[in-house]
C-alpha cells in the first residue's frame, strides 16, 4: 500500500540522545559514553513505571528527564549543579543526526507529508526541532501528552491517525527503538526499524519490520 505520510520518533531517531554528554565531556567522567547511556535506559524506564502505576502518576518528558538525569549523576557522583544545567540545557536543543534532514526533505518533495510522535511534552519538542533545523521539515509534531500516557501505549499510536487523517497502514513508522517498532506494527503501520548500531533484532521484528542502519535508507524503500 502506498505510504502517504511516514511519522518519526524523535528522541534517539531523528535527534541524537548522547550529544548532550558528549558536548560536555570534559566535565564528566572518562566513561562518560556509559553514563549517557544510563541516563537513556532511566529515563525510558520512568516513562514506562509512570505508565503503569496509573494516570494518577504521570509527569512530563522533561521532568523524568531530569529526575532520571538526578539519579544517574548520583550514581557516579557527578555534582556539580553548573554540569547539570548544562546537560539539561543541551538536552534541550539536541543535534539531529546527519541523515535526518535530507529524508524529510526528500519525503516531503515526494508528497509524502512527515510527523514526529514522541514522549516529549510539546514545549521541549518544540526547542528541540528548531534547534535540529527540521522544524520546517515537518507537516505535524505530536506529543504522547495528548494521550497522557507514554511509549508503547496503544493510545500513543491511534494519536498520527486523528491528526493526520489516515489509516495506519496508510503510513510509515521509523524508529530506532525496537519496541516502539514493535509496538507500532501492532497498531498497523508500515514500520522501519532504524537499528544504527546493528543490534540484533527482537520482539518479532524481523518479521513485522523492515530494518534500515540509517534514514538514508528509507526513501527508496518507500519510492
Amino acid at each position: 500500500m502506498r505510504v502517504e505520510a511516514a511519522v518519526f520518533d524523535a528522541y534517539g531517531t531523528l535527534l541524537d540522545v548522547h550529544a548532550a554528554m558528549a558536548a560536555h565531556a570534559q566535565l564528566l567522567p572518562p566513561d562518560w559514553e556509559r553514563i549517557s547511556a544510563e541516563w537513556r535506559a532511566k529515563q525510558l524506564e520512568y516513562t514506562w513505571i509512570h505508565t503503569l502505576t496509573g494516570p494518577g502518576q504521570h509527569r512530563d518528558f522533561w521532568a523524568l528527564t531530569e529526575a532520571a538525569l538526578d539519579v544517574v549523576a548520583a550514581r557516579h557522583r557527578i555534582t556539580d549543579p553548573a554540569v547539570r544545567a548544562a546537560l539539561l540545557a543541551t538536552y534541550r536543543a539536541l543535534p539531529a543526526y546527519p541523515d535526518a534532514q535530507p529524508i524529510l526533505a526528500a519525503l516531503r518533495g515526494r508528497g509524502v507529508r512527515t510527523a514526529i510522535l514522541s514522549n516529549g511534552e510539546p514545549k521541549m519538542l518544540e526547542e528541540a526541532c528548531d534547534a535540529g533545523g527540521i522544524a520546517p521539515l515537518l507537516d505535524a509534531v505530536i506529543s504522547v501528552e495528548e494521550a497522557g500516557v507514554f511509549k508503547p501505549d496503544p493510545r500513543v499510536y491511534a494519536l498520527p491517525t486523528t491528526r493526520l487523517g489516515l489509516p495506519a497502514p496508510r503510513m510509515a513508522f521509523v524508529s530506532s527503538n525496537p519496541w516502539d517498532a514493535q509496538a507500532a506494527a501492532l497498531a498497523g503501520f508500515q514500520v522501519f526499524w532504524c537499528n544504527r548500531t546493528g543490534a540484533p533484532p527482537e520482539y518479532g521484528l524481523e518479521r513485522s519490520a523492515t530494518a534500515i542502519r540509517g534514514l538514508a535508507e528509507l526513501e527508496p524503500l518507500l519510492a
